[in-house]
């Protein structure tokens, strides 16, 4: 018995890492919101911004459940589209939404927060995301960090940490160490993307910033870009590549 428990979790484990690389089983889709699983604990939601230079732009962001519990890392675009994802987390997957992470100050982490707020979801972010976020006039998260935040969801921790300027001078990454991904936002791109948005950004750190990232967080198995499709360890050598100083 125990040999065959032993069996179906490893082919479990394997499914999961096949899917990280793989397009990955939807679980939930309207015309506003996406959600897929990519590990035990981790799932990617999908939401949509219309811009003026690059039209209408797919956006990701991290939920982390485990226990009863889920926190999600980027705020889907608008409050609707944040109201959509806590209704399926609180009826489909049974579990309470203890707070949101916005992983830099643009639109398309902070854009929906309010559909938090409204429902007492707590939300946090670097001092520095607050700072631009009110520069701006974004919506603003409401708890701030210096360098590195650790929260808890269910028995399981996730580690925020800033560590240097890339894509703008607040952006910071997200590690589930017990499955081993990193949401990285909008400082790692997907393979073959563009430069992208470069209006807020010091391209001079981006490529160091990233190693830095490769460097804190050695174990990292599956990497979730801002935009476009999750990857591996290669996507962040493909960051580090795309903005080194020739």
């Amino acid at each position: 018995m125990k040999r065959c428990f032993s069996i179906t979790i490893l082919l479990l484990l394997f499914a999961f890492k096949y899917l990280s690389a793989q397009d990955l089983k939807v679980l939930y889709e309207s015309n506003t919101l996406k959600i897929e699983q990519i590990s035990p604990n981790t799932f990617v939601h999908v939401s949509y911004l219309s811009t003026e230079d690059f039209g209408k732009v797919a956006c990701n962001g991290m939920i982390v459940v485990n226990g009863r519990e889920a926190i999600v890392f980027d705020s889907p675009t608008d409050a609707e589209g944040s109201e959509e994802l806590i209704t399926w987390l609180e009826q489909e997957r049974k579990v309470k939404v203890t707070g949101v992470v916005a992983t830099h100050f643009h639109d398309d982490c902070v854009g929906g927060l309010d559909g938090f707020h409204s429902k007492g979801i707590p939300s946090y972010s670097s001092l520095k995301t607050i700072e631009l976020a009110k520069a701006e006039g974004n919506l603003i998260p409401q708890n701030g960090f210096k360098k590195k935040l650790v929260l808890k969801v269910g028995s399981l921790t996730v580690v925020n940490r800033f560590l240097g300027e890339g894509h703008t001078r607040d952006n910071i990454v997200s590690y589930v160490s017990a499955d081993r991904v990193l949401f990285g936002g909008c400082l790692i791109k997907e393979l073959n993307a563009g430069v992208g948005y470069l209006g807020d950004a010091n391209t001079s750190a981006w490529s160091e910033t990233v190693e830095k990232v490769k460097t804190s967080f050695p174990e990292v198995r599956t990497v979730i870009p801002g935009h476009g499709k999750i990857g591996d360890i290669a996507l962040l050598d493909y960051t580090i590549k795309l903005f080194r100083i020739k």
